[in-house]
């Protein structure tokens, strides 16, 4: 099985359109439209599944979504920068940008038992394959 066939990026245009997250979701704010960032991934595979890796700068723990949606993986992030209530803007060129990035998953892999980690902004995902479909090894028996 190589990444083409289990894990395949779904279509670029449809990421990077306009999509709405909520951006303040920890303070409950009115959610806000703006483009999105592909962020850019590493994904790895061995016998048990693959590994996603997700460069996801400035996205706090509660500010990420991970989901399936039928055979999508979304993953959604909004960034933000820490700024003192006494600092004001005077240039700025990337002012909290919203990651998304969305996979296609084949039937050879197991969504139920996707785990995610978030560590000093990249996002570790573990896709692991359905057992019916990782390698085994089949004894053969003399007759």
């Amino acid at each position: 099985m190589n990444q083409n066939t289990a894990l395949r990026q779904s279509n670029p245009a449809r990421d990077v359109a306009p999509a709405t997250l909520d951006a303040d979701s920890a303070q409950g704010a009115a959610s806000q439209r703006t483009t999105a960032v592909l962020p850019p991934v590493d994904i790895f595979e061995d016998d048990a599944g693959f590994t996603v890796l997700a460069d996801l700068p400035g996205v706090a723990r509660d500010r990420l979504a991970v989901r399936v949606d039928g055979d999508s993986l979304v993953i959604e992030g909004a960034a933000a920068a820490p700024v003192g209530a006494d600092m004001t803007l005077i240039y700025g060129e990337v002012l909290n940008p919203l990651y998304r990035r969305t996979f296609t998953l084949s039937r050879e892999l197991d969504p139920a038992k996707i785990e995610a980690k978030l560590d000093n902004g990249v996002l570790r995902l573990t896709i692991p394959k359905a057992e019916e479909a990782r390698p085994r090894r089949i004894e053969v028996a003399l007759a």
